[in-house]
């Protein structure tokens, strides 16, 4: 009898996880709702807290979700034979086509605060690591005697410095870069910082 309940507490976690996917994909995390992503999957609004201590936690499983999705779209065995420098180009190309073809959801990942009274899982931060592991790889192959405390700065530095430029644009600020000059100019300036 317990397996069958956890069975319909997974089906109903499934359920409201793709809910709010969907929900955040095309209307942004601003927008999200219980009451929405509830009726979208077929349950009623309590369900939703018998399986997630609030709707925080379950936007953390949906950016979970997401991360999964930009890992693959970034772990390209193709690009595991190139050279650093081409490897590292191909994250950021990787990286802005994710951001554009999945701005909300892409967007939901650095929108989303918890609140105080329930921090971000270490289980969800640990996730967040893979970005800077898969850009640390190719710069321990460039400047392999960098100490490793100093690559990972730098693969912060690089990701942030993506991240930042990708972001303006997408967000149409006036610093930002027109959507057809960004994938050149990101490709710049991974170089340059590749370069050292």
């Amino acid at each position: 009898m317990a397996g069958r309940r956890e069975e319909k507490r997974e089906d109903l976690k499934a359920r409201l996880i793709e809910a709010a996917r969907e929900r955040i994909a095309r209307d942004g995390l601003a927008n999200l709702r219980a009451r929405d992503i509830t009726q979208d999957a077929g349950c009623a609004l309590g369900g939703l807290y018998t399986v997630f201590a609030d709707l925080a936690e379950l936007v953390i499983h949906v950016n979970s979700a997401t991360l999964k999705a930009l890992e693959a779209r970034l772990t390209l065995d193709k690009a595991k034979d190139r050279p650093p420098t081409d490897r590292l180009r191909n994250l950021a190309q990787g990286y802005l086509s994710f951001a554009v073809e999945h701005r909300n959801l892409w967007k939901a990942l650095f929108e989303h605060f918890p609140p105080e009274s329930s921090p971000t899982p270490q289980w969800h931060l640990n996730e967040h690591l893979f970005l800077m592991d898969v850009i640390a790889e190719p710069l321990a192959e460039l400047q392999p005697h960098m100490p490793p405390e100093d690559r990972a700065i730098r693969a912060r530095t690089l990701f942030g410095a993506v991240h930042g430029v990708v972001s303006i644009s997408l967000e149409g600020r006036f610093v930002g870069l027109p959507l057809e000059r960004l994938a050149r100019e990101v490709d710049e300036l991974v170089q340059t910082i590749a370069a050292g």
